[in-house]
């Protein structure tokens, strides 16, 4: 009956657990301003964002000189 009551505790304090609400949470935050931002992103003109793209990556590896 002892195992019983310990498994029964365990049990319904998982029930009572919020970490995992808060997590789940913070990702659908995280999947809203993510889509949101690849629809501004969409709205620019996909050649200049490109272009901005690739002279970061230029930039952050040395290839060339940053201005």
């Amino acid at each position: 009956m002892n195992i019983l009551n310990a498994t029964q505790k365990v049990i319904a304090d998982f029930a009572r657990e919020e970490d995992g609400a808060q997590v789940v949470e913070y990702g659908m935050i995280i999947g809203a301003v993510s889509i949101a931002l690849v629809v501004a992103l969409k709205a620019l003109n996909g050649v200049a964002f490109g272009n901005l793209v690739t002279r970061i990556g230029n930039c952050l590896s040395g290839a060339t000189t940053c201005t």
